[in-house]
C-alpha cells in the first residue's frame, strides 16, 4: 500500500515541469516552437593595433567642454589621431532613444545617441562609407560596476551601433579602477605608460581649473562674454602647449594675462548655488542637464561645480579606507584586490603619495594661472561628516559624497543653496537625493536644498522649481550681504566708490571665506584696503582746499 502511494507520489509533476509544459504549449500556439534561439553575447572589439594608428581616428566625450577640447589636445601630442565630441544635445537624445533600448538611464540615451549622430554625419553628409567609418574610427568610453547600469553602458553602446547600421564598430572600455579591458601590450596601439597617464591627467587638471575660473569670474563681469571669449584663448594657449609637449607655465602665465584683461564687480550681491549629484549630470553642460550652470548664472547665481580631480581623489580615497580594511581580515586575502604577498603599508604609502602629488600639481597649476584661494575637498572630512547617515562601504554612484558635501555645504557657509541633479530613476543618486538627504534638511531646516531629475524634456517643470528655490538663496545671500556693511560700518556707496581700485577690479582677487556670499566675503575683507582709500581721498580733499 505504502509502496503504490509512494510511487504515485513521485510520478507527479514538478512545478518547474508544469510551467516547462505550459512554455511549450504556448510558443507552439504562437509558432515559436521550431525557431532556433541563440543566447546573444557582447564579441570582443577587433583591436586598436600598432599598423592602424595613422589612419585611426579615437573618438571620445563626456566630460565638460574645456576637458575633452584639453584631452584631445594631449593626446594628439602623443600622436595618435584624436577627436573629441561636440556636447550631447536633444538631437543626441532622439538618436538615442530610436537605438537604444528601453528603460536606460539619461546619461546613456544622450552619450551613446551623441556617438550614433556623429556617425550618421560622416555617412550621410560627409559622404563616407560604412565600412569605412568602422575601419578608420573607434569610440573609447568609461565604466564601471557597482549597483548602477553604468556597467552596461559599453554593451548599450555596442547594441545601439548595430542597430543604426555600424554593426561592427569599435568600442573600447575604459574602466575606472583597472585602465582599459582591451589589449594594450605587444601591437596595440593604445600605449599607456608614464606619458599617456600624466598627458590626460594635466589635462583633466587644467579643465577643472579653468572650469573654477571661469564660473568665479563670470557672475561679476562687467562686459558680458568678456570671461568666455577670454577663455576661449586660454584653452587655446593651453590646447597648443599640450598638442606640442611643451612646458605649461609659460601657457598658464599668458592665461593669467588673458584673465586680467576682464574688468569685475564683486560687489553684486549674487547666491552662490553648489551643484551635486550624479557624475555625468551634474558635469555636463548642454540639454542633458536642461544647460543647469548656464541658466543658473542667468538668473542672478554664482555656480559652485564639482571637479573632475576630486572624483580621482575619491577613487585614492576608497583605495586608501578599503586597503585599511582589508588589514584586520585574519585569513588569507587573495582576492583580484587583496593584499595577499603585497604590503599593505606600503600600498598606503603609495595612495598617500599619489594623493599628494596630485594636490600638489593641481595647486601649483592653480596658482600660477591666478586661480588663489581654491581649496579641493578634504576627502577624509567628509567621509567623517556623512558616515553618521550614509556608509561609507556603499560606492554607487557618488557614494557618500553627496551627503558629505550637503552637510559641509551648511556647517561651513559654502553655499546658500544645494541642487543635487541626476538622471530620471538613477539607482544610487536617487536613493542619496530623496532618501537620506531628507533626513539631513530635518537636521539642518536652514539649507535650502533641492533635488531635481533630468529626463531629456520638462525643462520648463525644472526650471520653475530651481526659481522657486533660488528666491530664498537670494534672500539669504542678501542677508550675509547686509550684516557684513552692518558690522564694518562701510555704505553701498563706499564700496561703488572704491570699484575703479586694483583690489575691487582684479578678477584674480579672491577673499578670505567668511560666509558663502562673494559679495559680503568682498566687505569682510575690504577694511583696510578701503580705510585706506578714504583717508587717502581725504588728505587730496584737504590739499585741493
Amino acid at each position: 500500500m505504502s509502496i503504490t502511494k509512494t510511487t504515485e507520489q513521485t510520478k507527479k509533476p514538478s512545478q518547474e515541469e508544469l510551467l516547462r509544459r505550459f512554455q511549450a504549449e504556448q510558443e507552439k500556439a504562437l509558432g515559436l516552437s521550431s525557431l532556433t534561439r541563440e543566447q546573444w553575447f557582447d564579441p570582443v572589439p577587433r583591436q586598436f593595433l600598432n599598423k592602424d594608428k595613422a589612419s585611426t581616428t579615437i573618438l571620445f566625450g563626456g566630460l565638460t567642454m574645456a576637458h575633452d577640447y584639453l584631452v584631445e589636445g594631449a593626446l594628439s601630442g602623443l600622436g595618435y589621431q584624436v577627436k573629441h565630441l561636440d556636447c550631447p544635445d536633444t538631437e543626441s537624445l532622439r538618436y538615442g532613444k530610436e537605438f537604444g533600448n528601453r528603460g536606460q538611464c539619461n546619461p546613456t540615451y544622450f552619450t551613446v545617441g551623441n556617438l550614433i549622430k556623429y556617425l550618421t554625419q560622416l555617412r550621410d553628409e560627409e559622404g563616407k562609407s560604412k565600412e569605412e567609418i568602422v575601419r578608420n574610427y573607434l569610440f573609447v568610453t568609461s565604466g564601471s560596476c557597482g549597483p548602477c547600469r553604468f556597467g552596461t553602458y559599453v554593451t548599450e553602446y555596442r547594441k545601439a551601433l548595430r542597430d543604426a547600421g555600424f554593426d561592427g564598430f569599435r568600442v573600447l572600455l575604459f574602466q575606472q579602477q583597472s585602465g582599459l579591458k582591451q589589449a594594450t601590450g605587444g601591437e596595440s596601439a593604445l600605449k599607456l605608460d608614464m606619458s599617456f597617464f600624466l598627458g590626460f591627467l594635466k589635462a583633466v587638471l587644467l579643465g577643472d581649473i579653468l572650469n573654477a575660473v571661469g564660473y568665479r569670474i563670470r557672475p561679476y563681469e562687467i562686459q558680458a562674454g568678456s570671461t568666455d571669449a577670454a577663455l576661449v584663448r586660454c584653452k587655446k594657449h593651453l590646447y597648443d602647449a599640450l598638442t606640442g609637449q611643451k612646458w605649461l607655465f609659460p601657457a598658464l602665465l599668458q592665461c593669467r594675462k588673458e584673465l586680467r584683461t576682464i574688468q569685475v564687480d564683486r560687489t553684486q550681491v549674487k547666491p552662490k548655488v553648489s551643484i551635486l549629484g550624479e557624475f555625468w549630470a551634474m558635469t555636463t553642460e548642454g540639454d542633458g542637464n536642461y544647460q543647469l550652470q548656464r541658466f543658473l548664472e542667468s538668473e542672478g547665481a554664482e555656480v559652485e561645480v564639482q571637479s573632475v580631480t576630486a572624483w580621482i581623489l575619491y577613487l585614492i580615497w576608497a583605495g586608501r579606507y578599503d586597503t585599511k580594511e582589508r588589514m584586520n581580515l585574519r585569513t588569507a586575502d587573495s582576492g583580484r584586490k587583496g593584499l595577499k604577498g603585497v604590503s599593505p603599508f606600503l600600498r598606503m604609502r603609495g595612495l598617500a603619495l599619489a594623493d599628494g602629488v596630485l594636490r600638489g600639481m593641481f595647486q601649483t597649476y592653480a596658482r600660477t594661472i591666478g586661480l588663489r584661494g581654491y581649496h579641493l575637498p578634504n576627502m577624509d572630512e567628509i567621509a567623517e561628516v556623512a558616515h553618521q547617515h550614509y556608509n561609507n562601504q556603499l560606492r554607487g554612484g557618488e557614494g557618500h559624497m553627496e551627503v558629505g558635501k550637503l552637510i559641509l555645504n551648511m556647517v561651513k557657509h559654502k553655499a546658500n543653496m544645494t541642487i543635487s541633479v541626476k538622471p530620471f530613476g538613477c539607482m544610487p543618486s536617487s536613493g542619496v537625493s530623496d532618501g537620506v538627504q531628507s533626513l539631513i534638511t530635518e537636521k539642518y531646516p536652514e539649507a535650502i536644498f533641492l533635488p531635481i531629475e533630468t529626463t531629456g524634456d520638462g525643462a520648463i517643470n525644472v526650471y520653475s522649481r530651481i526659481q522657486m528655490m533660488l528666491f530664498k538663496a537670494k534672500q539669504g545671500a542678501q542677508k550675509e550681504f547686509d550684516e557684513a556693511i552692518t558690522r564694518k560700518g562701510y555704505t553701498v556707496e563706499k564700496l561703488q566708490s572704491g570699484l575703479g581700485r586694483k583690489k575691487l577690479s582684479d578678477p584674480l582677487q579672491s577673499s578670505r571665506h567668511v560666509v558663502a556670499c562673494t559679495a559680503a566675503n568682498t566687505v569682510y575683507d575690504m577694511r583696510t584696503f578701503l580705510n585706506g582709500f578714504s583717508l587717502q581721498r581725504n588728505k587730496h580733499e584737504m590739499e585741493g582746499i
